[in-house]
């Protein structure tokens, strides 16, 4: 378990990243789950002046990191969920920088996906004590035969709006993200269906025509999962999946930041064509996260781990999810593929709370604000977390 060894007001000083820049100078006063004020140290209100105060001035403040795709971690699958597994899971990941997510599906029978809900909806009842669930994301099982990836192709089916319907009504809600192939029969009128209950329509594992994913953003198609990754690639005959989610603004791309999903050059270039709203920094870890090289699942399908790369074992050429972290994809972001401290804090932070609807609570360090807060050093290393405005330590 891990230790809340602050919860009452206390006042932090060091390099603060806001929504309207870096403040070298500033400080945070944060209590009660809340963010109360951030800005210049020199303005700070005399009502706080009083707080227990921790000076870091090397240290560098940024918004905790939401992840809205991330299978698992420290051993456990969301598939397999109850509540031992989502507290190793939430743990490690806000260990590691995360401190709201969506526990995110596989493809899988329908009693499997009833059964990832209900444990869920249990979770999120009471107080959670690491990363926030804020609820789930099902990639699949509506994708496509085509483009299977890590997904098992035996469970695949059409989109399904009366699976919808049964699951927004037993867990209104819950779930925040669809993943589905656009090009598939009923896909469509699911996508309809998904953003009039507020809920991201997201492309993934899909064989679409650039035309086919034009039609579905008109639809109300807002999101496209691991960018690049089990979709029809980008030619310049045939612009495909990837060529329509560069260049649609109706759709955020998410991007797993690891280097190896996809290359420090793609991944600059996708920065500049979808801008600072509309990319998204995701793990796609799985239950591997956290651990050694060896033999691990994801979902119900055997993964072999190798210097940290995650791949199928029966198709070792099918990447299987990640082994990474957010702290790490946001180090990479910066340090590799050449954003700003700014830029790399959206794609990590705001922009996923847009996703979900979330960014008047989260995403940025703002008063008003719940106070999920990390401390990074000047080489980008995690330091501390806070959650809900309290200091964890592992």
């Amino acid at each position: 378990m891990a230790e809340i060894i602050s919860n009452s007001g206390e006042l932090l000083f060091g390099k603060v990243l806001t929504p309207s820049g870096l403040i070298t100078n500033g400080v945070i006063a944060v209590s009660s789950e809340q963010i109360h004020y951030v800005g210049e140290a020199q303005w700070l209100p005399t009502a706080y002046a009083e707080w227990p105060s921790t000076h870091e001035k090397d240290g560098l403040f940024i918004p905790g990191f939401v992840d809205v795709h991330v299978h698992g971690g420290a051993g456990h699958d969301f598939m397999y969920s109850n509540a031992e597994a989502l507290d190793a899971i939430t743990k490690f990941h806000c260990s590691q920088g995360t401190t709201t997510m969506l526990a995110t599906t596989m493809t899988a029978p329908k009693d499997a996906i009833d059964q990832v809900l209900t444990e869920v909806d249990a979770y999120r009842s009471q107080t959670m004590p690491f990363a926030q669930l804020a609820g789930v994301h099902l990639e699949g099982p509506f994708i496509s035969p085509q483009w299977p990836g890590a997904q098992n192709p035996e469970h695949i089916v059409l989109a399904n709006i009366d699976w919808l319907e049964e699951w927004e009504s037993k867990y209104p809600g819950l779930i925040r993200q669809v993943t589905l192939a656009p090009e598939r029969e009923g896909a469509l009128a699911a996508i309809s269906w998904l953003r009039k209950h507020g809920i991201t329509a997201a492309l993934g594992h899909t064989d679409a025509t650039y035309d086919e994913v034009i039609t579905a953003a008109e639809a109300g198609l807002n999101q496209a999962v691991h960018a690049f990754n089990a979709m029809t690639p980008l030619h310049h005959r045939k612009p495909g999946t990837a060529g329509a989610v560069m260049g649609d603004q109706r759709i955020r791309a998410e991007i797993i930041g690891d280097g190896i999903h996809v290359h420090p050059a793609v991944v600059s270039i996708l920065a500049r064509l979808k801008g600072e709203d509309h990319l998204m920094l995701i793990t796609d870890a799985m239950s591997a996260a956290g651990l050694s090289d060896g033999e691990y699942k994801i979902g119900d399908l055997p993964v072999l781990v190798q210097e940290g790369i995650a791949t199928l074992k029966e198709h070792p050429e099918s990447l299987a999810g990640s082994t990474l972290t957010m702290i790490k994809g946001y180090r990479f972001l910066v340090q590799e593929v050449g954003l700003s401290l700014e830029a790399a804090s959206r794609a990590a932070s705001l922009i996923p709370a847009v996703s979900l609807g979330l960014e008047r609570t989260i995403g940025s360090l703002e008063a008003g604000k719940r106070g999920d807060i990390l401390l990074l050093d000047h080489s980008l290393h995690l330091c501390d977390v806070w959650v809900n405005g309290n200091k964890l330590t592992f």
